[in-house]
């Protein structure tokens, strides 16, 4: 785990040659094990916390901003080390302005004393303070690489927690070179590194053309994207489409990407196995029918050196559902938050923004920051209309792209009983299979109790849904008492009234 850079006395943030954003050290007031106090937490430093963070801090909310990673940004704006000297790191990602327009704001709120910025914070839990009608939260967290017990008090939270990569196993897909689109777009932006040289990408999800245009642009050979769905799903939602012309706009500047630089798109297709030996030297591709079940006689092998592989993203929910925020089942299959016109949960004194609420996308995201933010400190007052307006309107295009990208019912239909579903315990398909069909297994639960499918160090995030697939179950929000691994000696220390 980096480093946490530590001065012994608080210090305003600044941009020098190991810090050329200026915010890995703006925390320093607030040292991991230490307790702050604020009207408003706010988890998790993406596009949709940083939105919210620094919209708030303008309304006069002293704002705690925790966040897991090194540098703010998140998964979206993620962005090279300082110390890999990247010239130009705004290069590799789309609507780079609006998140430098944040950082600096971020950092002035810093400077300000109106944001406390908590760096490599793992927030594990939240639960309602001693005083339960006082309408305060206590929020515990890992902190840096000590793993010290850190934590905020505050009045509200707002959860923008993200999302991660739903991925749908095939034979081969545990093969060095085999990663997920996601993380091909990690690679680069963080590491400046490509996972290959010659690069299938494939998948369900409008993010593989802009992973396959970024692999592009670094240099890679793009061979082929194989998307399992069809864009012609987009014509029974014309509406939503027609009221976001920038979305349109944006679609065409990844497929013109894409045409210059020769890339192949393969729709209603999908890798159904990976070949090689000590790396994946090549894939299968085959056509699929409406319900994604691989059609005989259409298989072809493409060579390849890496195969950068996603079928969209889920919500990562787990403080929200520790919480008892009520969800809803969205347009892609994936369980998202029930939040209101506002980005208020079902529990009082909670907000969340972002991919928490349904798979959007960072413009969506940095509004519902704005909106929650607005939202948490108008007491009573309506949020602006018009971020109201926008946000309806935005959401109704993600709920379109969510519908077009569902994964088919029958992709099982290309995963042999010998094919590995969950990596961290090594569970076959045929095991979970088993569990279901002859020893009465009627859901993911049950089928974990039986196969250990799913108790492994990702806690079911890689195998999940493929496991609930296999259960003959949909995917179902994940109540934990923790939302990542805690030491044993945080919870020793933790007062009564905390617990």
């Amino acid at each position: 785990m980096p480093t946490t850079p530590s001065d012994p006395e608080p210090s305003a943030p600044r941009a020098d040659a190991a810090d050329p954003a200026g915010t890995a050290g703006a925390d320093r007031a607030d040292a991991p094990g230490s307790w702050t106090s604020a009207d408003l937490a706010v988890v998790g430093a993406g596009p949709a916390g940083l939105a919210a963070a620094v919209t708030a801090a303008d309304l006069g909310l002293r704002v705690a901003l925790l966040d897991a990673g090194e540098l703010p940004g998140g998964q979206y704006y993620r962005h090279p080390a300082p110390g890999l000297g990247a010239a130009r790191p705004e290069a590799l990602h789309h609507g780079w302005t609006a998140f430098a327009r944040l950082d600096a704001a971020l950092r002035a709120h810093v400077a300000a004393g109106r944001i406390t910025y908590l760096p490599q914070h793992h927030v594990w839990t939240v639960v309602p303070g001693a005083d339960k009608g006082a309408g305060e939260w206590t929020l515990h967290a890992v902190a840096g690489p000590e793993e010290r017990a850190a934590g905020v008090r505050a009045a509200a939270v707002l959860l923008a927690t993200g999302a991660y990569e739903r991925q749908l196993p095939f034979p081969g897909w545990t093969l060095p070179g085999v990663v997920g689109a996601g993380g091909a777009q990690a690679m680069l932006k963080a590491g400046l590194v490509l996972p290959g040289k010659r690069v299938v990408v494939a998948g369900s999800g409008p993010l593989l053309l802009a992973v396959a245009g970024s692999l592009c642009a670094a240099g890679a050979t793009v061979p082929a994207v194989v998307e399992a769905g069809a864009y012609t799903a987009y014509a029974g939602r014309l509406p939503a489409l027609l009221r976001n012309p920038g979305k349109l706009a944006e679609a065409a500047t990844f497929g013109g990407a894409l045409a210059r630089h020769h890339v192949r798109l393969l729709t209603r297709h999908a890798v159904t196995e990976a070949h090689g030996t000590d790396r994946v030297e090549a894939v299968t591709v085959a056509r699929l029918d409406r319900d994604w079940r691989p059609l005989p006689g259409t298989a072809r092998r493409i060579p390849c050196d890496a195969l950068a592989v996603g079928h969209g993203l889920v919500p990562q929910l787990e403080l929200a559902t520790g919480l008892g925020c009520a969800t809803r089942r969205g347009p892609d299959g994936t369980v998202a938050l029930d939040l209101d016109a506002e980005q208020r949960t079902s529990v009082t004194g909670i907000w969340s923004a972002g991919e928490t609420g349904g798979i959007g996308g960072a413009g969506l995201a940095l509004l519902e920051g704005e909106l929650a933010a607005h939202s948490i400190a108008a007491s009573g007052r309506p949020a602006p209309r018009r971020l109201v307006r926008a946000r309806a309107r935005l959401r109704a295009f993600a709920d379109a792209m969510a519908a077009a990208h569902r994964p088919g019912s029958a992709w099982t239909g290309w995963l042999p009983d010998d094919a590995v579903v969950c990596r961290c315990e090594e569970v076959p398909a045929g095991r979970i299979r088993e569990a279901a069909d002859e020893l009465g297994a009627r859901d993911a639960r049950t089928v974990k109790l039986l196969t250990r499918a799913g108790m492994g160090w990702c806690q079911g995030r890689m195998c999940g849904p493929a496991v609930a697939a296999l259960a003959g179950e949909e995917p179902a929000p994940d109540r934990r008492p923790f939302s990542c691994p805690v030491p044993l000696r945080h919870l020793a220390e933790l007062p009564a009234t905390d617990g």
